[in-house]
């Protein structure tokens, strides 16, 4: 289950084993029927099935049953107490079932910034938007003039034609 989870993460979501670790049970939000996924702002939805695996992985973690890792906030708890999994354990049992990590997470987020803009690609997974920008120029992206921000509001000093100045 665990590796199952931890697998779907990365290439779903592109996140490196290094950061998976790092996540809490508060980063999976539900609201209502939704769930989300806090890696950046906003959260990411997660689909139905990823969802129900993702709720069963919570409800049934491993490392939980010692008496000083019993409340672990963790989602992949580590063996010793108050700590995460240590990511280089994680990777290599992720490799070792078929999930290249680097591999997976390079192919999934090259995907993304075909089908998506850099900047919202790196709002929702939680990159930095020079990265994701360089990543969708290797791979000759489309999105290469699109312009973050509030579209609604006029730039400052902008007037519409046929306005006068006066």
């Amino acid at each position: 289950m665990r590796l199952r989870v931890a697998g779907v993460i990365v290439v779903l979501y592109t996140q490196p084993v290094s950061r998976i670790v790092r996540l809490s049970i508060d980063d999976v939000i539900r609201d209502g029927e939704t769930v989300l996924l806090r890696l950046g702002e906003p959260a990411s939805p997660v689909p139905d099935p990823v969802a129900a695996l993702l709720l069963e992985h919570i409800a049934n973690r491993d490392n939980m049953n010692t008496a000083t890792n019993s409340a672990s906030p963790w989602l992949f708890p580590g063996r010793r107490a108050g700590q995460p999994a240590c990511p280089d354990h994680l990777s290599a049992l992720l490799n070792e079932v078929g999930v290249p990590t680097a591999a997976a997470r390079g192919a999934a987020i090259r995907q993304q910034l075909l089908e998506l803009p850099a900047p919202v690609v790196a709002d929702a997974l939680g990159y930095h938007d020079k990265t994701t920008s360089r990543l969708r120029n290797e791979i000759g992206g489309t999105w290469s003039r699109y312009a973050p921000g509030d579209h609604a509001k006029s730039p400052t000093g902008w007037v519409p034609r046929g306005a006068s100045n006066s």
